[in-house]
């Protein structure tokens, strides 16, 4: 994919064979220190993520042009280098390289993000989205993240402050739980 600079970018990647990447709480802490070092040598903004044991999804600004690919592959490569290391391991970690969807319009933005803070509800690890310790969803509804203010609030107004997010994002948990139900019915898995 060719990224281009000044646009949002859905990122994501799961284990190979649908394995677990995150066994132990300082996997996902050593991947998002890895993640965070990356995307700020290369001034990439991390909007939204959630870290979940078997897959990740990130979204990301570009701010300016780059090689982003070599700069996600340096990072994948060296989270798979330690995860390795840890569990006296080789090969492959995930399924394939990393996918990369664009996001060409603020409506698929925001109900990504609350995609992306949704999941580990939906997968039943916990009952609100901010129980879970390996996302920025508890950051973005606290008012302590930049993220939602300029990837959500100020860009079409959806939302003048994080209470409106949380509320777009919690009344959904219902019909995301429903939704989730119907694929697992449709699609098996």
């Amino acid at each position: 994919m060719k990224y281009q600079p000044e646009n949002y970018y859905h990122l994501y990647n799961r284990g190979n064979d649908k394995n677990l990447i995150f066994h132990r709480r300082e996997n996902y802490r050593y991947f998002l220190n890895l993640l965070r070092t990356h995307l700020s040598r290369a001034a990439v903004e991390l909007v939204a993520y959630c870290l979940m044991p078997n897959h990740y999804h990130l979204v990301v600004y570009l701010t300016r042009e780059i090689d982003f690919s070599n700069t996600l592959r340096a990072f994948t490569t060296a989270y798979v280098r330690s995860f390795n290391n840890w569990y006296g391991r080789v090969g492959y970690l995930y399924q394939g390289n990393t996918k990369a969807k664009f996001v060409d319009e603020a409506e698929y933005l925001i109900r990504l993000c609350r995609y992306v803070h949704l999941n580990p509800v939906v997968a039943g690890l916990v009952r609100s989205p901010e129980e879970w310790e390996f996302s920025d969803y508890s950051d973005w509804i606290s008012g302590t993240c930049l993220a939602p203010s300029r990837a959500l609030m100020t860009r079409g107004a959806y939302f003048w402050n994080a209470a409106e997010y949380r509320v777009f994002v919690e009344g959904y948990i219902t019909e995301a739980r429903a939704r989730a139900r119907r694929d697992l019915r449709r699609f098996g898995d």
